[in-house]
């Protein structure tokens, strides 16, 4: 960086500044830099940035890319890396420093952007329609007809809103000229945006002042129009918009379940959704409900098992009918990946004066169709660089559907031979050389090469392009490592503007038209895993209760209280735990559960809930190899007993009291009323060992409260009072009967003129059974009955709902 430059920047209180390695900084020959000009000027874009950047002490930016991390963390932030056969949840890698770019650059990328999205639309009408673009020659019939991408049971279908695409994204790049290149189009289901957003919460809390004092385009306003998009697009009033996931197990699953919550729309798998009617339906509580549109985030060729992939496990069968009758609005329509092949970047340039009369604004990374001639493909493997590609980080060439061929080198004669061994349709993409952006590297600023994702969706007034976007950043100077699967990272997008912008949030306009989605629709499968998360949690918490029990008497009394002991660990072996082991492998397995199923439905999750059963099951698993049976496990289970109490306070005060929350209760109360009369009938039988009435007090967290009403030592009558027959303790059986009941008569389908269904007339047996017992009456054998009447309401629920 010249002098000058750094001459300008800001110093600190104590007139020092730190340099970063801003004098060293400089533009990779033949590069260019976001930040710095050809001959190391600093751009003015940047300057109130790295001023800020060179007045942080080392641990002032410490403290502030902490900010960064740790809201990453608490939100729960994540991508999946795959390797070796398995897959593994990985922090979120951010790149501390965003990418700066100039409102007025922006605003030349912007129509070029919109004119290549609306000829990818009129690429896709033709491909599914009169097909015209192969039957003129304008396109290879093979790059159609041999594309698994092209699924021939569409051709024909149009869409119900008029359009194939509403929301698509490019990935761009600026080539050694400056100017920038489109290096792959993504139409299928492109990802990130949700990501962008959370990269910019992210830095704005690393940059806060910063971020404050610069005219930063806001994102909210691209999610809040695309919204308000998807919701116009609904057949009726009580029409219904969802996004389709393939699972938890998808690389981008975080993100899918955060736009959902973000944009306050269902999240649904395949199996929620089935055909009836010529329309396409969620299974919820309530009964069978319409969905009018649907924004998939899987391949097309697995949404319908039926017409396209038989081999797929995560789409409805009956999905294209629908489609065909004009029932569903699909973002995108069934077929968009075709687009996505690199071959077709070949022809986008004709095409684009062929059907628009107009050239493309932006350029593509310069593209080759092979052909079927392996003469021809030496031709064009001569003229291309096939190496390592910068622009996308696969080896070169690719196949018709833009699969890379192995081979970081192609001499013609290789690439001959390989078209004689795979094909003869084959694509060639010359290596564009990036431009490079800062990034933070132990405390250091060095130039790392960057790729840009930009969103486009499309609303009743045209394509809106959102003001930012996501970036990925190279691993070092190697433009091949971009991708987070190789080291790569993710950076936030400023795009800054000389005039103040408004602050846009999600909250429409005083004058918007009211454009609510209808709540209710809990799909079965959310309820279901809602309900067993709430069984999960409330049987690790009666585990950990009695597992601290043991070891507090294990320490106290050693060998003396070895009858208890015995008791105490049969009843753990019912739960599948060794009572002996200080944090048994049991108990970790059951927390484990409870946290797979709470990630089966992260969308109905505030992020705090999320990472505090997150933290609780680390905390576990951390402790687990290190503590010893007796007082060290007495105090390791109740630290943990402490973090479940926090993530149960989280839930009960913050979810939303609807079916969502009504499923998790119930699971929590009948599971909660299990494990309670199997401790009364265990412990507080007549013959148990010594000690087991006050142990039953404990395990119901009720030693105080049988103080103050029992002037008396604890006997069977006071227990069963206490834990069993007293309304006003949360903690007694008559008590969570009580709510239970409450519960169950609240759901749908509870009672029909008049009349109980079998669920809610089992639950006011039990609550009538319990509010008339004695002390007396409600023997050991009374107990036992009852846990098998609990049992009973549990699979009356899963018949009447969660099937």
């Amino acid at each position: 960086m010249d002098s000058a430059a750094t001459a300008n920047v800001k110093t600190t209180g104590t007139g020092k500044t730190r340099d970063r390695g801003l004098s060293a900084y400089r533009a990779l020959p033949g590069v260019p830099d976001e930040l710095v000009t050809a001959d190391g000027t600093l751009r003015p874009l940047w300057q109130p940035l790295i001023d800020h950047l060179q007045s942080l002490t080392d641990e002032g930016l410490t403290r502030a890319t902490g900010r960064a991390d740790q809201y990453l963390r608490d939100s729960g932030v994540f991508y999946r890396q795959y390797g070796s056969g398995q897959s593994v949840e990985r922090p979120w890698p951010l790149s501390h420093v965003p990418v700066l770019i100039d409102e007025a650059d922006w605003a030349e990328l912007t129509p070029a952007l919109i004119q290549r999205a609306d000829l990818l639309e009129k690429v896709m009408a033709d491909l599914y329609g009169d097909n015209r673009l192969v039957a003129e020659g304008h396109l290879p019939a093979a790059l159609v007809a041999g594309n698994p991408e092209w699924l021939r049971p569409l051709v024909g279908v149009r869409p119900a809103s008029g359009h194939f695409l509403h929301f698509v994204a490019f990935e761009i790049g600026r080539g050694p000229d400056g100017r920038w290149w489109v290096l792959a189009d993504r139409t299928q289901a492109p990802s990130g945006a949700g990501y962008a957003l959370e990269n910019r919460v992210a830095t704005s809390r690393a940059y806060t002042d910063v971020f404050a004092g610069q005219n930063i385009h806001r994102l909210a306003a691209f999610f809040r129009e695309f919204r308000d998009a998807l919701l116009g697009l609904r057949g009726a009033r009580d029409g219904r918009v969802a996004i389709m996931t393939p699972g938890p197990l998808n690389e981008t699953y975080f993100e899918q379940a955060w736009i959902a919550r973000y944009m306050g729309v269902s999240l649904v798998q395949g199996e929620d959704l089935t055909v009836a009617d010529g329309r396409l339906m969620v299974r919820t509580v309530s009964g069978l409900r319409a969905l009018d549109v649907l924004w998939r985030r899987l391949d097309g060729s697995y949404a319908d098992p039926l017409e396209l992939d038989p081999a797929s496990r995560i789409g409805t069968p009956g999905m294209v009918a629908v489609l065909r009758q004009g029932g569903l609005t699909m973002v995108n329509s069934l077929g968009s990946g075709v687009l996505e092949t690199r071959a077709l970047m070949a022809f986008l340039p004709k095409l684009s004066l062929h059907l628009t009369g107009t050239k493309l604004a932006m350029p593509n990374i310069a593209t080759w169709w092979c052909g079927s001639r392996a003469e021809q493909a030496q031709v064009m493997a001569a003229r291309a660089r096939l190496v390592l590609s910068p622009a996308l980080g696969t080896g070169l060439p690719f196949d018709r559907q833009g699969e890379s061929i192995p081979g970081a080198t192609l001499t013609p004669e290789e690439l001959a031979q390989r078209l004689a061994q795979e094909g003869p349709d084959l694509v060639a993409q010359e290596a564009v050389t990036l431009s490079t952006t800062p990034a933070l590297i132990d405390g250091r600023i060095v130039p790392r090469p960057m790729s840009l994702r930009v969103f486009l969706a499309r609303t009743p007034t045209g394509w809106q392009v959102m003001q930012g976007g996501f970036a990925r950043i190279g691993a070092s100077t190697d433009p091949t490592a971009l991708a987070m699967q190789r080291g790569g990272s993710a950076a936030d997008v400023w795009i800054v503007s000389k005039d103040e912008v408004p602050a846009i949030s999600m909250v429409p306009p005083a004058d918007a038209p009211d454009r609510r989605s209808v709540p209710g629709a809990l799909p079965t499968r959310a309820a279901d895993n809602l309900y067993w998360l709430g069984r999960y949690v409330e049987r690790t918490e009666g585990i950990i209760r009695l597992l601290r029990a043991r070891h507090i008497r294990l320490a106290e009394g050693g060998r003396a209280a070895l009858p208890l002991q015995k008791l105490m660990d049969a009843v753990l072996k019912g739960y599948g735990v060794d009572g002996a082991a200080g944090l048994p492998p049991g108990l970790l397995d059951t927390l484990g559960a409870a946290v797979a199923t709470a990630g089966q439905v992260r969308d109905r999750f505030s992020p705090d809930g999320w990472s505090a059963l997150n933290d609780l099951d680390k905390t576990a698993r951390r402790m687990a190899g290190n503590v010893t049976p007796g007082d060290d496990a007495a105090r390791a289970l109740s630290a943990l007993l402490r973090k479940l109490a926090g993530f149960s306070g989280l839930v009960h005060e913050n979810m939303y009291r609807f079916f969502g929350w009504r499923f998790l209760s119930i699971g929590r109360q009948l599971e909660r009323s299990s494990s309670l009369t199997g401790a009364l009938a265990a412990f507080a039988d007549t013959k148990a060992a010594a000690g087991g009435l006050d142990l039953c007090i404990e395990l119901g967290d009720s030693v105080l409260t049988h103080r103050r009403r029992f002037s008396v030592a604890s006997s069977r009558e006071s227990v069963i009072e206490l834990l069993a027959l007293d309304p006003m303790n949360p903690r007694s059986l008559r008590h969570l009967f009580d709510g239970l009941n409450e519960q169950v008569q609240t759901l749908p389908g509870a009672a029909t003129h008049g009349q109980l269904s079998p669920l809610g007339r089992a639950m006011l047996r039990c609550q009538v059974d319990i509010a008339t017992a004695t002390p007396d009456t409600l023997t050991t054998a009374a107990l036992q009955d009852m846990r098998g009447k609990i049992a009973g309401i549990s699979d009356l629920l899963t018949e009447a709902y969660l099937r």
